[in-house]
Formats: C-alpha cells, sequence, structure tokens
C-alpha cells in the first residue's frame, strides 16, 4: 500500500491539524498567496513539477461537512487556484483535486485544494 494511501487509511478527523499551524504561521510554508479567506502553498511532498494547496483559513474537515454558506468561500478556493496556478507559468494546463475521506485519500482533515501541473497528467488519476 502507497504512503499516502496508509496515511489517509490512519487519518481520523478533530482537532487541530498541519494546516491550523500554517495557517497561524506556526509552521513555515512556502506561501504563494493569502488573503482573509485562504492561504496557498507549495505542498512539502510534490507528485507533480508544480504542486501546491489551497487552503481555508476557516476549519472545515470535510468537504461532507461543508455548509450551504461555505460555498462562496469554496468557490473562492478554486478561483485562488486558477489564479495562483497562471502565476506559477502553467499555460498548458492544471489539476484540481479535492479528497474526501479514507477511501477518497483524505490524509489531513481541513478541507485543501491541491493544484497540480507541470507535467501531462494521466486518466484516470487513481
Amino acid at each position: 500500500m502507497a504512503d499516502e494511501i496508509r496515511k489517509a487509511q490512519a487519518a481520523r478527523p478533530g482537532g487541530d491539524t498541519i494546516f491550523g499551524k500554517i495557517i497561524r504561521k506556526e509552521i513555515p510554508a512556502k506561501i504563494i498567496f493569502e488573503d482573509e479567506q485562504c492561504l496557498a502553498f507549495h505542498d512539502i511532498s510534490p507528485q507533480a513539477p508544480t504542486h501546491f494547496l489551497v487552503v481555508p483559513k476557516k476549519p472545515i474537515a470535510q468537504l461532507s461537512e461543508a455548509e450551504d454558506s461555505d460555498e462562496s468561500l469554496l468557490g473562492h478556493l478554486v478561483i485562488v487556484g486558477k489564479k495562483c496556478a497562471a502565476d506559477l507559468g502553467l499555460t498548458k494546463g492544471f489539476r484540481m483535486v479535492l479528497n474526501e475521506g479514507p477511501d477518497g485519500g483524505q490524509s489531513v482533515y481541513h478541507v485543501h485544494l491541491h493544484v497540480l501541473g507541470g507535467r501531462q497528467l494521466g486518466w484516470p488519476p487513481g
């Protein structure tokens, strides 16, 4: 079993996360973008030449737990991801991924959007 799959199967919701610590600047990160709603930063274990995360500052553990009132925030994550991808030169395309639960590969229980690019990405992804 791949390391990320093992992490996702072992992860559980609840408590503080590494993303909360990054948002509070308790852990350093290579930040690409920040506003009052979210933070974008490079992934510490990139799966493509360009791989960054867009994380809401509001702690939402899983997409399945998002409220209707989070609609604007979740859309904002996608728009920020698109803008950061352009700023980083991903002109030939990119992929956005949001993992949900153990079988979806979620290893950190704080919603986060992966943006990957810089090479041809295969399909299907899993």
